[in-house]
């Protein structure tokens, strides 16, 4: 049978062409607060027009993020619980886990401040309080970094809010976004990383009503899913990708972007 060459150069260009875009993409696992701050909209641009790499990002909590590079559904991952990011890689699926930058966890509450915790730096004590008086606490309650970092305070202060699930405890089973909206709609404290609270809009009454105690300290780490587990990942392109964010052009990326004037993550990749 006869073949037509144009037929046969076209489909070859086609070919050529959908190969070249996959191994040009990547998929990052990744938090909600990268994505609920613009941080990814600010930063992958940058990446793509030094590397050309397109990267797409599935953001949920960093549970469901760490199962989905387990079935790997993702190239990278980019979360924040050290613990089980270290188990991840323990456990074969990423190659490296790297530091990456920080920021803080914060209490936001009503102006009203039902229990009374406004200014408070000491967070266990805060808990505490909230918990004895009753006051409502909306909770992400959703297996995220935020989620496990909120069960261990909540721990570390010797209280068990699960026992009070429905009510003045409020598990919404969701994003960060989402929960705030959530809490504020029914006058709640919340948990929250500040870079998500900084850049939410709906604030209403709403401020910081607990911070600056060093057991809200927020580390992100990046670490590329490994190739041995997961043979469908684009491994150069995710470890390209790995490498920028911790090199001095990626961490100076991350320095550089603000909200309201305010800078919301703090690189510390370790220097080489």
């Amino acid at each position: 049978m006869n073949t037509n060459p144009f037929l046969a150069t076209a489909l070859a260009l086609c070919i050529a062409g959908s190969v070249s875009a996959q191994e040009s993409s990547i998929i990052v696992q990744s938090t909600t607060s990268t994505a609920n701050s613009g941080l990814y909209d600010y930063l992958l641009p940058l990446f793509k027009e030094t590397s050309g790499i397109q990267v797409n990002v599935v953001a949920v909590g960093t549970g469901q993020a760490i199962k989905n590079a387990e079935n790997c559904d993702g190239d990278v991952l980019l979360v924040h619980a050290k613990a089980s990011e270290e188990k991840f890689v323990a456990d074969g699926f990423g190659t490296v886990r790297t530091d990456l930058m920080y920021n803080d966890f914060v209490v936001v509450g009503p102006s009203s401040d039902p229990a009374g915790v406004a200014g408070m730096n000491d967070v266990q004590g805060a808990l505490t309080k909230i918990a004895d008086s009753g006051a409502l606490f909306a909770s992400r309650g959703d297996d995220s970094g935020t989620h496990k970092k909120e069960m261990s305070l909540w721990a570390s202060a010797g209280v068990d809010p699960t026992s009070a699930s429905g009510g003045w405890y409020r598990e919404t089973g969701s994003g960060m976004g989402a929960t705030l909206n959530t809490g504020i709609g029914m006058g709640a404290y919340v948990l929250t990383d500040r870079a998500t609270w900084i850049s939410f809009e709906n604030k209403q009454d709403y401020q910081i009503s607990v911070e600056g105690d060093d057991d809200m300290f927020n580390q992100y780490g990046v670490i590329p899913v490994n190739p041995a587990k997961c043979p469908s990942v684009n491994a150069d392109a995710a470890q390209t990708f790995a490498d920028w964010l911790v090199s001095a052009d990626g961490q100076a990326a991350i320095a550089g972007y603000k909200v309201a004037d305010q800078q919301l993550f703090f690189p510390n990749a370790p220097t080489n």
